[in-house]
């Protein structure tokens, strides 16, 4: 079975062809391609995304993008087939038998995501369900990235443990933090059918946080790279980079007990301020790299301690760590070294599961390889699939 899958929730328009085998009552996925259309370029001079552009970026990318992931999935060129084009804009034009056959169901995200975005992928996903006759999987966005983390799996070579697992994929109970620049969240799952929030973001996400910083520091968007850039300056010479007085953030909520959740506006109001108060007396250029660093080990301290905290209630399996900020060195790095120190004091076994770098951030390979895990009954028609904003896992 193969599985067209199709993401545009943000500023990615992505497409992806994969291949679903039944082994050894296991299911076996393979990427057949992966095609990501960003939009950094576009939304960089506003140092964030623009809404309304990101959806207009997504009508214009989204045949091209489809109609590459199909070709590139059986490795033909675009020639040979009577596909759609991006001049004439037509779904009708997919009417190749040879084209129709390259996919047996059609798998898009439905949210939650900005909805000009989402309306984008989820009515060329519907319409081309209706043209093929094929069926249609709703997923949401944060599932999707959590089952990143069943491809290609990468596992810790930090750890090494003995997993029961033979496939090396995560095991349930699983504890997913998901991390982005829409969302951080701590989801538990104790199957693939059985999932909750557990923790959630209540105001800025981690992601948003690390744009919102960059930009006061005037290093450009998008603000994860360039905060972890900047803070590895500091890390490795902050004996000439420190300045006068030591820097420290806070870190909000870690201290509660009585619920998983994430809050990050404090911090940074916290950074804000604290530029302020040193702009007074040096340039940004002289304490730019120490507050990066500050900045970046504040967030890592709430994401690792929130994570721990669940893991020691729910006591998992395994933790995976996924979304587009799961790219940051110093988070995965961090991570796994405490989940080994975590594991070491408790004389227990959780397994640390990452994507691979090119599926951390938005894509539509986690979006194929999610509709691959679900039950035959969300399968569906073109007309009971809808995008939604604020869709909950």
């Amino acid at each position: 079975m193969k599985i067209l899958a199709i993401e545009s929730s943000c500023d990615e328009t992505a497409a992806a062809v994969i291949s679903v085998k039944l082994k050894d009552k296991s299911l076996k996925t393979e990427i057949l391609s992966n095609i990501v259309a960003s939009q950094i370029d576009i939304h960089a001079q506003y140092g964030g995304v623009f809404p309304e552009i990101a959806s207009r970026a997504h009508s214009e990318n989204i045949i091209p993008v489809v109609e590459e992931a199909i070709l590139k999935s059986k490795k033909v060129e675009s020639n040979t087939l009577n596909v759609i084009s991006k001049e004439t804009n037509n779904l009708l034009h997919i009417t190749n038998n040879e084209l129709l056959a390259s996919f047996d169901a059609i798998a898009v995200t439905t949210g939650p995501g900005l909805i000009g975005s989402l309306l984008v992928g989820v009515n060329f996903a519907k319409s081309l369900a209706y043209a093929t006759k094929k069926p249609i999987i709703g997923i949401n966005h944060w599932l999707g990235h959590i089952y990143s983390c069943f491809v290609e799996e990468i596992k810790s070579e930090k750890l090494k443990v003995e997993s029961k697992n033979t496939t090396n994929l995560p095991e349930f109970p699983l504890l997913a933090l998901i991390v982005s620049g829409g969302h951080t969240g701590l989801v538990l799952m104790k199957s693939h059918t059985e999932y909750e929030t557990i923790g959630q973001t209540l105001d800025d996400a981690a992601g948003e946080a690390f744009d919102k910083v960059a930009k006061l520091l005037d290093l450009g968007y998008p603000g994860g790279p360039a905060i972890s850039a900047e803070a590895e300056k500091f890390k490795i010479n902050n004996s000439k980079l420190k300045i006068i007085e030591d820097i420290r953030f806070p870190r909000s909520m870690l201290n509660r007990k009585d619920t998983f959740d994430f809050s990050f506006s404090g911090l940074k109001t916290s950074v804000l301020n604290k530029v302020k108060q040193l702009s007074l007396n040096f340039p940004l250029s002289a304490f730019r790299s120490q507050i990066a660093y500050e900045f970046q080990q504040a967030v890592i301290d709430i994401l690792i301690g929130r994570t721990l905290q669940a893991a020691e209630k729910f006591k998992p399996k395994s933790i995976c760590l996924c979304g587009g900020v799961s790219a940051n060195k110093e988070l995965r790095s961090q991570m796994e070294s405490s989940i080994q120190q975590f594991n070491n004091i408790n004389n227990i076994t959780i397994d640390f599961h990452i994507p691979p770098l090119p599926l951390c951030g938005d894509n539509a390979v986690m979006i194929g390889v999610a509709a691959a895990y679900c039950e035959p009954k969300e399968w569906t028609t073109f007309n009971k699939i809808n995008a939604n904003s604020n869709l909950e896992l």
